[in-house]
């Protein structure tokens, strides 16, 4: 492995894409693109980040938003507990450091919603103190170079890959770890051939020269997700509709969702279930179904639209406007499929 720290560096330094959060060192920055990029390609980041920085310049600023205005910010990236933990994470740096980040690597891991490779990340490439960033990029690299058939998805295996990335540390620790994911992200790809011919450390490879790295690395078997069905119910009135509240706890706790119930119904079904609510519609018409996959679950959603005729019997719900629901409100994706069709059905009646 250590022959792998220079070439990767000139490589790094030579090649690197200039992304807004490398610019400058600073750890508010890092932090928030590293949270952001739990998940999530950086393509699709990189306007998420410019926005919630315009919004949110400083820590203060986010140790003080709104809750609705947070996820707002969030809506799209999912996984919303990462938001919730950034802004908890704000407000005790705001209370306990006085709103400087800290510099260290322990006292960066005890924050909320940072784990091992986020405070390495941020350690290393700010600080540049010599901690290993092990992600998934950074396993596959580690496990071809070596031809590793180790499982890494165990605790262990995760161990020895940080116990060695330590020992070969550079003095540009930042920029070795950055490099590795660097080379990760498009050179040693996850899905489809890696670009071999193009990798700065293929000497040193052995997966390489024992033409086994389409082999690496190995994976436990995925679980399969859990099932769930639902019905979403999109009612209009008067140029408005009605949005609930989740609860505040479970998955997308606290978030605006469109009135849901936790089974598919016919048509036949959902107008007896209205008429014993006391709920007067002129019109029900069954729309899209769609289903969103979670990490652990799996969402099977069919909907109907529903004209009222006014909105008695109706508690827990808010009505507003698109407008509004595009400007205020946070729709997990889960719902955006069936938001984008309630405004096309509306802009056609309109039409009509």
């Amino acid at each position: 492995m250590q022959n792998i720290v220079i070439p990767l560096l000139n490589w790094y330094y030579k090649n690197k894409r200039l992304l807004p959060w490398r610019i400058g060192k600073d750890p508010y920055h890092v932090w928030v693109s590293e949270i952001m990029l739990q998940q999530t390609r950086i393509e699709a980041v990189i306007n998420y980040y410019h926005r919630f920085m315009t919004e949110l310049p400083t820590i203060s600023a986010l140790a003080n938003c709104s809750q609705d205005k947070l996820l707002k910010l969030w809506e799209g990236l999912g996984y919303y507990n990462r938001v919730r933990n950034l802004q908890k994470a704000a407000q005790i740096i705001t209370e306990q450091y006085n709103g400087v980040f800290p510099i260290s690597y322990q006292e960066i891991l005890a924050l909320p919603g940072i784990g091992e490779y986020t405070a390495s990340a941020i350690s290393s490439i700010c600080f540049s103190l010599p901690e290993p960033t092990v992600d998934g990029n950074v396993l596959r690299v580690y496990m071809r170079v070596n031809n590793c058939y180790d499982n890494i998805d165990e605790v262990k295996t995760r161990k020895q890959v940080r116990k060695t990335l330590v020992q070969i540390m550079p003095i540009d620790s930042g920029g070795f770890n950055e490099a590795l994911m660097e080379l990760g992200e498009t050179i040693c790809i996850p899905n489809g051939i890696p670009k071999c011919n193009n990798c700065p450390i293929k000497k040193s490879c052995q997966s390489y020269q024992n033409n086994t790295y389409l082999e690496l690395p190995v994976r436990r078997n995925k679980k399969s997700k859990k099932e769930e069905n639902y019905t979403v119910l999109l009612f209009l009135f008067d140029g408005m509709l009605a949005i609930s509240k989740r609860k505040n706890s479970g998955l997308l706790r606290n978030m605006w969702q469109f009135p849901n119930i936790e089974t598919h119904l016919t048509l036949s079904q959902i107008q007896s279930y209205l008429k014993d609510r006391g709920i007067c519609f002129s019109k029900v018409e069954q729309a899209i179904s769609y289903t969103h996959i979670f990490t652990h679950k799996k969402w099977n959603m069919c909907s109907y639209v529903i004209w009222l005729d006014n909105t008695i019997g109706f508690e827990g719900v808010a009505w507003v406007s698109f407008q509004e629901l595009k400007d205020i409100y946070a729709i997990p994706t889960a719902f955006v499929p069936f938001k984008n069709y309630l405004k096309e059905k509306v802009d056609q009646d309109v039409e009509v």
